[in-house]
């Protein structure tokens, strides 16, 4: 059974910092795709970003700079550290998991609410 639990998730003030983590089983970690999204209210989810087995990342534009997405094989564990938080990041952070033809594992989503 596959699942993915993420974890980290919080409220911050502005300019403050948060890491978020997510613990992958029943999948073959290594090999997949991961990636975190989000979906703030009212607004369709959104990539934030995706990194490869083999260490590619890929970031939205939104968040260059600002925030780090990284993983740990041996852990199953997928974090995305998030510097500079900005009211507009807050939403729900989804952990997600895939291959080349999409992305077809998803957690449950943790809150992250940034205020101004």
């Amino acid at each position: 059974q596959v699942q993915l639990v993420e974890s980290g998730g919080g409220l911050v003030q502005a300019g403050g910092s948060l890491r978020l983590s997510c613990a992958a089983s029943g999948i073959s970690f290594n090999i997949m795709k991961m990636g975190w999204y989000r979906q703030a209210p009212g607004k369709q989810r959104e990539m934030v970003a995706l990194i490869t087995g083999g260490g590619t990342t890929n970031y939205a534009d939104s968040v260059k700079g600002r925030f780090t997405i990284s993983r740990d094989n041996a852990k199953k564990t997928v974090f995305l550290q998030m510097n500079s938080l900005k009211p507009e990041d807050t939403a729900v952070y989804y952990c997600a998991a895939g291959d080349i033809s999409g992305m077809g594992y998803w957690g449950k989503g943790t809150l992250v609410t940034v205020s101004s």
